[in-house]
């Protein structure tokens, strides 16, 4: 039986990890969240575990872990989750030039394969044939549906990890270890904070003094394709080749920005790069953008959007392209380059937070070692 006790605050992804992690340590987890259900960034996603995006070392072998959890956690709950990997194509030498570089850095590490166009398309019947150079190919990239996945996990944890859940209470108050809602306190050895872009709200002090911000995402559902057509990997044009760390180790990276800010400067400014996933039902998750602000106008842009499509057009192709959804997600970022936030604002209460649109990433993998640190 468990004897030490611990709360966590908002039942997102990184707060559901955190539960799991402290449950495997020997804590009775009391995980609370305010809304009824989850419905923030951590449903408002690609579903992409993504590996490939991270820099060698512990981000990478997070995520691995991660990927490795989620494939074991689908299997068992009954939720749909695809290891099918990633492509990243090239249509421009440039981008041909980076791919190759990416090859000769990460090959050995990280199983990567560079495909000719013809071995690309027997992949990917997704992709656009005319003026594809290359593709690289990477295996360790998982897709769940996170609207699925995100809704079927508390009952999993519970059942597996005996970790309680408490909805619809919003945390007003954590202090002396006493985390107090509006019309009761849990006490606990142990309380992690994990409540997204609104951890502020409990220490907004300690908050002002962090170098963080919040991000806006647009993205958009294409209905479930005809007769059960997949488009195989997850597929990225060359502008994600500019977005993720571990693509930093490409020499001529500076080149294909230099192209890009000529060439496609509103795309920059809106901080857009383009990604198709597919989930079980058939459908595709299209994305996304980037804006960031403390506080954001609630509507789409329509005109992020249309650029968004208009650039999936340069690379990928589908049988139904008809949009069934579109929506906003917010995350928080952190602003001085590091990859999460975890520290101890408190005795014995600790921050998991800031990871800035990785949360589906890394927070299994990250969350798990974090706590072996501390334990």
């Amino acid at each position: 039986m468990n004897n030490k006790k611990a709360v966590v605050v908002g039942a997102g992804i990184a707060g559901m990890a955190m539960a799991r992690a402290l449950s495997l340590k020997g804590f009775k987890v009391t995980v609370i969240e305010r809304s009824d259900k989850a419905v923030g960034a951590s449903i408002r996603n690609f579903g992409m575990v993504w590996p490939v995006g991270q820099p060698s070392g512990l981000l990478y072998e997070s995520a691995l872990l991660s990927a490795e959890i989620w494939k074991t956690s689908a299997a068992e709950a009954g939720f749909f989750a695809d290891a099918v990997g990633s492509f990243h194509l090239a249509y421009h030498q440039d981008e041909a030039q980076v791919l190759q570089e990416l090859y000769d850095v990460y090959h050995k590490e990280r199983n990567l394969q560079l495909m000719t166009p013809g071995e690309v398309l027997q992949k990917s019947p997704a992709t656009v044939k005319e003026g594809l150079l290359c593709g690289l190919y990477s295996p360790t990239e998982v897709i769940v549906d996170p609207v699925e996945a995100i809704a079927a996990l508390p009952a999993y944890l519970k059942s597996k990890f005996d970790i309680d859940f408490i909805w619809g209470k919003a945390v007003l108050e954590i202090k002396d270890l006493q985390v107090s809602t509006s019309d009761c306190a849990y006490s606990a050895d142990l309380v992690m904070v994990c409540s997204g872009a609104d951890f502020e709200h409990l220490y907004p002090d300690y908050f002002k003094q962090l170098p963080i911000t919040k991000c806006k995402l647009q993205m958009m559902r294409i209905e479930s394709q005809p007769e059960g057509w997949r488009i195989g990997p997850a597929l990225c044009g060359g502008l994600s080749l500019i977005h993720y760390n571990s693509f930093k180790a490409a020499k001529s990276l500076n080149v294909l920005k230099e192209r890009f800010q000529q060439e496609l400067p509103e795309y920059l400014n809106w901080g857009i790069h383009v990604m198709v996933s597919q989930n079980g039902k058939g459908e595709l998750i299209i994305g996304d953008s980037h804006e960031y602000a403390n506080t954001f106008d609630p509507f789409d842009k329509q005109f992020i959007n249309t650029m968004i499509i208009d650039y999936l057009k340069t690379f990928a192709t589908f049988k139904s392209d008809k949009i069934s959804a579109s929506w906003n997600g917010i995350y928080p970022k952190l602003t001085n380059g590091n990859a999460y936030l975890f520290e101890q604002v408190e005795l014995g209460v600790y921050v998991f937070n800031g990871l800035s649109g990785a949360g589906m990433t890394l927070s299994f993998g990250l969350s798990t070692k974090l706590i072996e640190e501390i334990y």
